[in-house]
């Protein structure tokens, strides 16, 4: 018995990473997979849902900015605004680079919010982090299984409703104009359509996603730092979403909850089979192991486990040439 609750205390811990993830990627999904924007500040736009929220919920801190000790649901909408504002000045003056100057800009930015989490230790309490953030239901659920699965159940309620309000946004005109500007931008232009306002409108709303993301984390865990924030978590969500197949949400919350399980169980591997003294060398074997699996993906399913749907007409034709509607 104990054995059994170990595992369902660990599978309801995995499945609220993947689920944090998942609601990330979808983020991430809008601004690539239908709009094609190359963002690899994904870790940054987390960084500062993460932050906000920590900001505006946790008690006050001594000597530092912050700790207001409002109610956690403004700290999440705290978190999403913030990230929203970021993103909207960030894509203001870089979305008009294209391709691997916009990768290079917003990598940029994102290394340089991680730096500034560091050292500002005034404001994000520096290499120290910022702990005591609170929990939700913390109050009535004492027992830790029982709290770990209420936030599942939160959090996969949060993800299943931007998964709905996606998918509606990706399949209404806004969404097609979307790929249509992915496709060709000057074509797109041409119909009247303003390429540029579409492009920030899409950063700024997958960006407010990757905060909210952030900020469930901040409040899963109870502590932050700058090092949950470094590159590799940009790289993870990178493959995630590449796995899973890049314009498909479906596809994006299925590549989160691969790839953070073979991340998972190689570090648990990897525990159990190298020395002490050598596992901080060994986890840099993580890396490679996404790394190959990316690129096994590419090799086998270039368009990912489920790849966007290709979508020609709202009608196709049966075999008597009889016109229906799928």
């Amino acid at each position: 018995m104990p054995d059994l609750l170990g595992l369902l205390s660990y599978g309801t811990f995995f499945l609220v990473f993947a689920t944090i993830y998942g609601l990330v990627v979808l983020g991430l999904n809008l601004q690539w997979g239908f709009t094609g924007l190359f963002n690899v500040g994904v870790a940054g736009f987390v960084a500062i849902g993460a932050y906000t929220s920590a900001f505006l919920t946790a008690p006050d801190y001594p000597d530092q900015i912050g700790g207001l000790g409002l109610p956690i649901p403004l700290g999440w909408l705290g978190a999403m605004a913030t990230s929203g504002l970021a993103a909207f000045i960030v894509g203001v003056a870089a979305l008009r680079l294209r391709h691997d100057y916009l990768a290079i800009t917003t990598f940029g930015i994102a290394v340089t919010l991680q730096l500034v989490a560091l050292n500002a230790q005034g404001l994000t309490g520096g290499p120290f982090g910022l702990q005591f953030i609170p929990k939700p239901f913390a109050d009535v659920i004492a027992d830790n299984l029982a709290w770990n699965l209420a936030y599942l159940a939160m959090a996969a309620t949060l993800l299943g409703l931007s998964y709905v309000a996606l998918e509606r946004l990706v399949r209404s005109p806004w969404g097609r104009v979307l790929r249509a500007i992915r496709e060709d931008e000057t074509a797109a232009e041409s119909l009247g359509k303003r390429a540029f306002r579409f492009r920030l409108q899409a950063f700024v709303i997958g960006c407010m996603f990757m905060g909210l993301g952030g900020a469930l984390y901040a409040h899963f865990v109870g502590y932050i730092a700058p090092e949950d924030f470094l590159p590799i978590l940009t790289f993870q969500l990178w493959t995630m979403l590449i796995v899973g197949g890049s314009g498909n949400n479906r596809g994006a919350i299925l590549g989160a909850v691969v790839v953070w399980a073979l991340w998972t169980l190689s570090g648990n591997v990897l525990r159990e089979l190298v020395p002490a003294e050598h596992q901080a060398r060994a986890a840099t074997l993580q890396v490679v192991l996404i790394g190959l699996l990316l690129m096994l993906i590419l090799l086998v399913r270039p368009r990912g486990l489920l790849g966007e749907e290709a979508i020609i007409s709202r009608h196709t034709k049966n075999s008597a040439g009889e016109v229906q509607e799928e």
